[in-house]
């Protein structure tokens, strides 16, 4: 356990916030101690009521006496006790909110994308770079127990070469945020909202990818909001991944892979329950693997309070990572706007 509380400031409490919030409750060292939202702001602390479909088993309310409320972002990085700041806020307010965090002295996470574009996503690297604070971009799939399995295995060789890997993330059209999401030229559509996250597990394990070549449209957002991309990775290993928001409306979600090794079959559905991760290897009988541990978001945001910790900033996860994921998108947009293999 660490040795002290890091107070946090969250900023944006839509469906993102709360999902972080609470994340927050598994982590002992982790106090909030503040909370900002320009519209949502609930003057009793009561959050049930701000995203539809979070479980209200599981709701949210804060004892207002105990937690500062902000309308104003700037008002919270001004308070001396928040000691990190959460940004869950619309893709187009990263850039300024957390480069104005990090000029306050805060330690700063900032959810996926950075940025619209790469260029955008590099002034909030630069500010880190000069920042007395840690900054991290929340790229949680590296966090998720079956994908840093899956890394683990790549790494170590386990079952021979890979010689291939699929990666799907399916869903329906977003069903909060609207307004911000199906303005493709802010959001970026599901390729920047979704399919980013494979894209970066892409270079987590492989590597920068040498080329990309992409096929997609858009259906409602002006963006991307299907895709499929091969990427050319410098093992030489065949990879794909599939992102889409076109899924009818009770659907749901699904991420996935399947992943060919030399000598085993790896498969992994999120909605499998029990039964979710899957392996079959050569000359033995098919086994269902169960990983402990917590899910990417704990992962992610113990990751960075234990960097706080240790004065040492995040490893596993860097802003020139984020950077990097935008982009490898940015280059798949491209592709498919070209019909060409775009090099990186």
């Amino acid at each position: 356990m660490l040795s002290r509380m890091v107070n946090i400031g969250v900023i944006g409490l839509g469906f993102m916030g709360l999902t972080h919030i609470k994340s927050y409750r598994h982590l002992p060292q982790a106090r909030i101690t503040a909370i900002c939202d320009a519209i949502r702001l609930p003057a009793d602390g009561n959050l049930a009521s701000v995203a539809g479909n979070i479980s209200q088993a599981d709701e949210v309310h804060f004892d207002m006496s105990v937690v500062k409320g902000y309308r104003d972002y700037r008002e919270m990085l001004a308070n001396p006790s928040v000691d990190m700041v959460d940004i869950c806020l619309p893709t187009p307010l990263h850039a300024e909110v957390a480069i104005a965090a990090l000029q306050a002295g805060k330690h700063v996470l900032c959810e996926k994308p950075l940025a619209r574009n790469s260029a955008v996503a590099r002034t909030i690297v630069e500010a880190a770079a000069r920042a007395k604070g840690y900054f991290m971009p929340a790229m949680c799939l590296r966090f998720w127990p079956e994908w840093a399995w899956l890394k683990q295995a790549i790494d170590e060789g386990r079952y021979g070469r890979l010689q291939g890997v699929r990666f799907t993330r399916f869903s329906e059209p977003p069903g909060w945020s609207q307004a911000s999401y199906f303005k493709g030229d802010e959001s970026g559509g599901a390729l920047l909202d979704m399919h980013i996250h494979d894209s970066d597990f892409v270079q987590f394990c492989f590597g920068r990818p040498r080329s990309v070549y992409a096929t997609g449209r858009s259906q409602f957002s002006g963006a991307i909001d299907h895709v499929t991309t091969i990427y050319q990775v410098a093992s030489g290993a065949s990879v794909v991944a599939e992102g889409s928001w076109l899924m009818t409306k009770g659907y749901g979600f699904k991420m996935a892979y399947v992943a060919m090794f030399e000598k085993a079959t790896v498969d992994y559905d999120c909605n499998r329950g029990g039964e979710a991760l899957k392996l079959f290897e050569k000359d033995q009988p098919p086994q269902v693997l169960t990983l402990g541990g917590s899910d990417g978001y704990v992962g992610e945001l113990r990751h960075f309070l234990e960097s706080i910790e240790s004065g040492r900033p995040p490893t596993l996860v860097t802003g020139a990572d984020g950077m990097a994921a935008v982009e490898i998108c940015e280059a798949e947009e491209q592709s498919i706007k070209t019909g060409s293999v775009v090099p990186l």
